[in-house]
């Protein structure tokens, strides 16, 4: 097994390789507008970096979100197009996810991401492993019953200590816990969900209301 993880759900631009037992190489570089032009030098720099080539990959991994609709479309366009490319499967994994897989923390927790626009992608968890909510984009004013007393990790939970005031890192996910949380999946035969986007919201993007069609005479 060798399977290609990234993520670009979040500022942080980042790709980790996994080899059946653990991360062998990973770089992450935070720059919220540049992962267009980060990802696959990145990329190329870890294939030269353990001395492999892209067609050693066996599977790839994806940070689904949810995220910006800018960021997220290029991960996942990389990972669809190399999956087609290589002819390996691609697998998708909740981008949330990967950052409680990371904390490891035991006992219910939160995590949450910043969604811009003064919101937060969050969901729940009962372990690293455990999502109990679905994820959702809110005001943290919002939820602030909902996860009083909760210890929380993520960008948007330190943005916003009065609603998390149990806030810690990771700040950003990581391809590396990407890589090892589908690695023990994939293992235990659990089948993970399809590399499509979690936006949870409209594109900034939109067609005016009274947009005035054109027709030629």
């Amino acid at each position: 097994m060798l399977l290609l993880a990234l993520d670009t759900a979040t500022p942080a631009v980042t790709v980790a390789l996994h080899d059946g037992s653990d991360v062998i190489a990973s770089s992450s570089q935070v720059d919220a507008r540049r992962h267009g032009e980060l990802l696959l030098p990145a990329i190329d720099r870890m294939f030269a970096e353990v001395g492999l080539r892209l067609d050693a990959v066996t599977g790839i991994v994806a940070g689904i979100g949810p995220g910006p609709y800018t960021g997220l479309r290029v991960g996942l366009m990389t990972a669809d197009t190399f999956g087609l490319a290589l002819g390996v499967p691609v697998h998708g994994v909740c981008t949330l996810d990967g950052l409680a897989y990371a904390a490891d923390l035991r006992g219910p927790f939160v995590v949450a991401t910043d969604a811009r626009r003064k919101e937060v992608y969050w969901a729940r968890y009962t372990d690293s492993r455990t999502r109990v909510t679905e994820p959702a984009v809110d005001r943290p004013a919002d939820i602030a019953e909902q996860v009083a007393g909760l210890p929380a990790v993520g960008a948007g939970a330190l943005l916003y200590p009065e609603t998390f005031p149990k806030a810690h890192e990771p700040e950003h996910v990581s391809a590396a816990a990407l890589a090892r949380l589908a690695a023990e999946k994939l293992a235990a035969g659990e089948e993970l969900p399809a590399p499509r986007p979690l936006y949870l919201r409209r594109p900034d993007a939109q067609v005016p209301k009274n947009y005035k069609v054109v027709t030629p005479k």
